[in-house]
């Protein structure tokens, strides 16, 4: 077992928020942690940190854990270079190389008599760094920058990052730490599609125990093996991922629900002969033995029912022309940045169209430039867009909640607009409460109120799920599924977009490839595919100067690195090979003087050339 809690309560101002809890984490488990949006979840990970002393009750933890935690905002700080800081996570696999490099040279001059201790040193060593991989250190480092979306990035410096950027750089420092416990809270936050199912794969490898916090279905469903939902301030763990939770709890429900009736029945029964018997001579003692069994029977509680989730409904007035929005050639930019060229696009009405793509190549802007009739964009006859911002840019943060409603759509009654925004999951003290004192998810409720007020035949949203909790994701889902309008979206949940998605466009490699089908559907062909090569990124705007983005002796240098990246790994991937041999073979020969002599020399040999190689590798990549 590696941690425990036994009936801990904790609160804030005399106000628990959790209560009794009580649950255990063994070794290589793997364990989803789910709770509504305020219920509590960043407390009871801080409490198994250490970070937060219970109030009543003990955490218990396997002496000498090591725990890797990853909070929602916590980015990497430091001031050097990626690469530099994903090495100090191997200071003591340097160390060790170290002295196994110089214990071989002083093994190479020693006299006759000091062998045997050197080469049981050489035999200690060899055998610790063959066990930690010590070896491989940059590989692995390449590897989990590489698929974490860093690559070519290794000596930028970290200061000069983005908050996102950060957060994914301490979550590769902990991948590459590999610690017994790894805590995530969301971590697929800040991951394109492409970086969650390489961040996936990866996790399924680790040896160490896994707890997460995400509000993403298909990550739980893929990682977990079992689950624990905080409610009400108490914890119920379930066997299983989201998907069987879901299945578990429902049945839990009706099961305590059935128990509680059954004994308010037998309750009512027992209550009944008491009332008619108890004052009768001959039935007194019956009727008093019945009031023993009552007064020792242990009464249960009603089960709670699970909270309502908030419930959306998008309607609309009238249909729009069948060509909703065509755009038959327009190049798309960023600032200065050029994303698309000579892209087209179109669609239709009753499409419910997917924008997927890795971060950066203009989901979102592509949205907007679409929103907007212009030269290069034709919207159909009585279109009319809603739009969903993830930045809530529609709401001042100054303005009361309900003023923030109801002043956007005055055909409403005060009583009509305090009920739309209940049904989206907002209480009336929210209500009263400024836009900017709302959390992340209420904010999206509100915004989701809007737009259901807009009564738009064709809707734009640009990650609409963000801060939503699973409930609210999943009554989101099913009120897509039943509009009957056009669709047009962009989101980093998977299974939102399995659930409602009919067309799929990918944003790649600068232009636009279109997928009639499910999700599921255009991952299969995608897998099917043959993996394309690397291609040049988008040029920048032309220059006018030379009237070409690159010459003709810039194309043929960039073929040429890249031939050679090529040879390098190719020839990286012997050497480790050879030097994996040659570490064998100098454990199996520890007390041949004359062989160990031999294999270091060819060690040193291989050392040497792979130094020069990565150092190359690095100018060039």
């Amino acid at each position: 077992m590696l941690l425990s809690l036994e009936n801990v309560t904790f609160g804030y101002l005399g106000v628990p928020t959790v209560e009794n809890v009580s649950f255990s984490l063994h070794e290589k488990e793997r364990v989803g942690l789910l709770g509504g949006n305020g219920e509590g979840k960043t407390t009871l990970l801080k409490l198994i940190l250490g970070e937060l002393t219970p109030d009543s009750g003990k955490v218990n933890v396997k002496n000498g854990l090591r725990i890797g935690y990853l909070a929602q905002s916590g980015g990497f700080e430091s001031d050097s270079t990626v690469y530099r800081a994903m090495k100090e996570v191997f200071a003591e696999d340097e160390q060790l190389l170290s002295r196994l490099e110089e214990t071989q040279k002083a093994f190479s001059i020693a006299p006759e008599s000091e062998r045997p201790a050197l080469s049981a040193r050489l035999e200690s060593l060899t055998k610790r760094i063959a066990a930690r991989d010590s070896y491989h250190t940059d590989v692995r480092i390449r590897t989990v920058l590489g698929g974490m979306g860093f690559e070519g990035m290794q000596n930028q410096i970290i200061s000069t990052m983005s908050g996102g950027e950060k957060t994914r750089l301490q979550l590769c420092r902990l991948l590459l730490e590999d610690p017994e416990l790894l805590v995530l809270d969301e971590p697929t936050n800040h991951l394109d599609v492409k970086t969650l199912f390489w961040l996936e794969d990866y996790l399924l490898t680790l040896k160490g125990a896994l707890l997460v916090v995400s509000h993403d279905r298909y990550f739980l469903d893929r990682l977990t093996s079992r689950t624990l939902e905080l409610e009400g301030k108490k914890v119920t763990s379930y066997k299983g991922n989201y998907s069987k939770y879901k299945i578990l709890k429902e049945e839990r429900y009706k099961e305590e629900l059935r128990a509680y009736e059954k004994q308010q029945e037998e309750i009512a029964k027992l209550q009944g002969y008491v009332d008619r018997n108890l004052v009768r001579a001959t039935t007194a003692k019956s009727a008093l033995s019945r009031v023993n069994k009552l007064e020792r029977m242990e009464t249960l509680e009603k089960p709670t029912p699970p909270p309502a989730p908030p419930r959306f409904r998008f309607v609309y007035d009238e249909k729009p022309y069948e060509t909703v929005v065509f755009a038959p050639r327009f190049d798309l930019y960023a600032e200065e940045k050029l994303l698309l060229k000579d892209a087209s696009f179109t669609l239709m009405r009753g499409e419910k169209c997917a924008l997927v793509g890795d971060n950066g190549t203009g989901k979102s802007t592509l949205l907007k430039f679409l929103k907007k009739e212009s030269a290069f964009v034709q919207h159909a006859k009585f279109v009319k867009i809603g739009y969903y911002d993830q930045e809530n840019a529609d709401l001042d943060p100054e303005e009361r909640v309900l003023d923030a409603f109801w002043g956007k759509f005055s055909r409403l009654s005060q009583t009509e607009a305090r009920g739309m925004l209940a049904q989206a999951g907002l209480f009336a003290e929210d209500m009263e409460k400024k836009v900017k004192e709302l959390s992340g998810g209420l904010k999206a409720k509100l915004s989701l109120a809007v737009l259901e007020g807009r009564r738009g035949n064709t809707l734009f949203l640009d990650e609409p799920t963000n801060h939503l909790d699973l409930p609210a994701r999943e009554s989101l889902e099913e009120a897509l599924k039943a509009f009957d309008g056009t669709l047009l979206f962009v989101s980093h949940d998977r299974r939102f977009i399995e659930e409602i998605a009919d067309k799929i466009v990918l944003i790649e490699n600068g232009a636009l490839h279109v997928f009639a089908g499910s999700y599921t559907s255009f991952l299969e062909q995608k897998k099917s595919e043959k993996p394309p090569e690397k291609t040049e990124k988008v040029p920048e705007k032309k220059d006018e100067k030379s009237g070409s983005y690159r010459s003709r002796e810039e194309r043929a240098k960039e073929t040429k690195t890249k031939l050679r990246i090529k040879e390098i790994e190719s020839r990286l991937e012997a050497l480790e090979t050879e030097e994996s041999a040659l570490n064998a073979a100098l454990a199996e020969n520890a007390a041949d003087y004359k062989k160990v002599r031999e294999i270091t020399e060819k060690l040193d040999a291989v050392h040497a050339e792979s130094d020069a190689l990565y150092a190359e590798y690095e100018t060039l990549i």
